[in-house]
């Protein structure tokens, strides 16, 4: 399996705090099927103002540990980017961080505030999709607008955006809001993949089988396949080995 959006660099954001728990996060990813990860740190400005130039001495001193610890985990680097103005300046001064392509298209892992979907935001979008950019929404099963009501997602849909749900959400351990939002979400096939957005041991695990295994049972096994691998892999530019 492959995971599009975590939290494991360490020290940079509300993730992993130290090296030592972010090598213990990779192996427990490993453990579980995992085989690629896209370090996906924070990107907020005036919260988390990380960029990928500062964030490379970081990845690279991760990476090298993985390869002394012995974990079997590749990982890339990008960013989970909060919507907001400075997007526009990212994205006119060309250091955006995109996760990969779709279709041609580069890749942005946008995360919308969790308390409502600003006025303009499908404007910001539209702006996006003009310059070759295709937003994917992280976790939208857990935006209250969103969760108060489904059709908010709709313009994002009609724009033709990705979406990432979150593992937890899918098995109903992010509560029962965001499980039934997800589940809607899936029932109308709009999700594009199925992350971990792991951020800690306890409380964010970096997990995917238990909900590949729940989307296997309730929705069938290329759907799996697809939202655990292909798409995924798809995104990153890896082969797959056609198995999940």
């Amino acid at each position: 399996m492959i995971d599009l959006h975590c939290h494991l660099l360490p020290g940079v954001d509300d993730g992993a705090e130290n090296l030592s728990d972010a090598i213990e996060l990779a192996r427990m990813a490993v453990a579980d099927g995992i085989r690629h990860m896209v370090l996906t740190p924070h990107l907020h400005p005036g919260r988390y103002d990380n960029s990928l130039a500062g964030l490379q001495p970081h990845f690279d001193a991760f990476q090298q540990a993985l390869v002394e610890q012995h974990v079997p985990l590749s990982v890339s680097l990008s960013c989970e980017v909060r919507l907001s103005a400075e997007v526009l300046q990212l994205a006119a001064t060309h250091v955006l961080p995109f996760i990969g392509k779709w279709n041609g298209q580069d890749v942005l892992l946008l995360e919308l505030p969790h308390s409502h979907i600003p006025p303009g935001s499908d404007k910001l979008v539209k702006w996006l999709l003009a310059r070759n950019i295709i937003p994917m929404i992280a976790h939208p099963e857990r935006n209250k607008d969103i969760v108060h009501n489904l059709d908010k997602i709709l313009p994002f849909v009609d724009l033709g955006c990705l979406f990432q749900v979150t593992a937890m959400s899918v098995t109903g351990e992010f509560g029962a809001p965001a499980h039934q939002k997800a589940h809607e979400i899936l029932e109308n096939d709009w999700v594009t993949v199925i992350a971990t957005d792991a951020h800690n041991r306890q409380h964010r695990p970096p997990l995917l089988s238990k909900a590949r295994d729940l989307i296997e049972q309730m929705y069938g096994t290329k759907r799996a396949q697809d939202l655990f691998v292909n798409h995924p892999s798809k995104i990153v530019g890896i082969a797959t080995s056609g198995e999940a």
